[in-house]
């Protein structure tokens, strides 16, 4: 990834890049989603800035990089697991949906950058879908071939951690647009109160697992 690209993404951290066709979407509880109307999909991206508080980013990357862990905590995981194919290292994600809706499923790859600027202690994570011959969609779910999602975390000086997401998925399929924007509006604070409690119970988790956090 080049440097540029990195930069880009961590300086949203404390401004979002927000040109023309951006619109605030949500103001709630510390946490603003903002939108971007897609043309040629007919589907919104989002930027969303928030504040987890009482976990350190050191302890928020641990969790949201553990994939055996967060098939304990996030509900709507039907399966979640790293292959390694061709000498490339990718993810199989396959995510519930409602009842009378097929699940999505995902194949994407993930990178993490531990950067410094200036003293500044930064984490950028980058997940973006890839295809794999090997791993082909399955009868009855839907294969989401365009999502690209990027995290971007520091301290926010007390004990808590400062959060930029950038996020576009295309889930296909026929969704109503009124179920896509509930999902986007509630969907991403429920996500960061589950990762808040997550992270509270998961020096427990990795007592019970003989794992290390970074707490320990």
């Amino acid at each position: 990834m080049a440097q540029s690209c990195l930069e880009s993404m961590w300086r949203e951290l404390d401004e979002p890049q927000l040109g023309a066709g951006w619109e605030l979407f949500v103001d709630i509880a510390g946490i603003r989603i903002y939108r971007f109307y897609r043309e040629e999909s007919c589907l919104y991206e989002y930027k969303i800035c928030g504040t987890i508080s009482d976990c350190a980013p050191e302890l928020f990357v641990d969790v949201y990089m553990d994939l055996d862990y967060r098939k304990q905590w996030d509900s709507y995981v039907k399966e979640l697991k790293e292959l390694e194919h061709s000498g490339q290292k990718v993810i199989y994600w396959e995510v519930k949906y409602p009842f009378l809706m097929s699940n999505r499923d995902y194949v994407y790859g993930r990178e993490l950058h531990d950067l410094d600027i200036n003293g500044r202690k930064i984490w950028v994570i980058i997940a973006k879908s890839k295809y794999v011959p090997e791993l082909p969609a399955k009868a009855g779910i839907i294969r989401v071939e365009d999502y690209h999602q990027t995290v971007a975390l520091e301290s926010d000086g007390k004990q808590g951690t400062k959060v930029f997401l950038h996020y576009f998925d295309n889930p296909g399929g026929l969704i109503p647009t009124f179920l896509v924007n509930w999902a986007a509006k509630t969907g991403v604070p429920s996500f960061l109160k589950d990762m808040q409690k997550a992270c509270a119970n998961y020096p427990e988790y990795c007592k019970k697992s003989g794992k290390k956090s970074a707490l320990h």
